[in-house]
């Protein structure tokens, strides 16, 4: 059993990500929180994914991309950590890539069918990896990471921001 990141894995940033997955197996509780989640996107109209809570807020589907590239580039973080590379990856800044998006010119349609394939590739990614790997470490964004702790953190953040949608673009 990998089980759970210890408070040294990650920089304290990311703790309460890592806090909003819970349970121990990590392969399980992405895979559980994939079949919620698509049930829970697949309820949002294409009218409702347009809608930002405040001005200056994303609307739900540039949040949706925006959950989605992050786990793309977590994944990436644990895949370069995992097959032992050691070379520092540099930051990924949010804002830049919501940006460079443009999620809102995209149906939402489309946005839950790639958070789905992202997903499934996560799953993939992290059901085949030896039981050596998860425990392998390096620097992302200046900050030390162990395998185990980015795939706690992908759950964590999609967990948060599932979260945010509820309570402040849908109640």
């Amino acid at each position: 059993m990998i089980g759970r990141p210890e408070p040294n894995e990650a920089a304290p940033y990311y703790l309460p990500y890592i806090d909003q997955a819970e349970g121990t197996d990590i392969r399980k509780i992405l895979s559980d929180q994939l079949e919620d989640a698509m049930g829970f996107f697949s309820a949002i109209s294409e009218q409702a994914s347009l809608y930002s809570y405040a001005r200056d807020k994303w609307s739900i589907r540039q949040v949706l991309n925006h959950v989605t590239d992050t786990e793309r580039a977590f994944a990436f973080r644990a895949l370069w950590f995992a097959r032992g590379f050691t070379t520092p990856l540099p930051g990924y800044d949010q804002n830049i890539a919501a940006v460079g998006a443009r999620a809102n010119a995209v149906q939402w349609e489309v946005h839950v069918e790639e958070f789905e394939r992202v997903r499934l590739a996560t799953l993939s990614l992290f059901q085949n990896l030896p039981e050596e790997a998860w425990l392998r470490t390096g620097i992302a964004s200046d900050n030390p990471f162990t395998v185990r702790a980015l795939a706690f953190i992908i759950a964590g953040h999609a967990a948060h921001h599932i979260t945010m949608i509820r309570h402040r673009y849908l109640s």
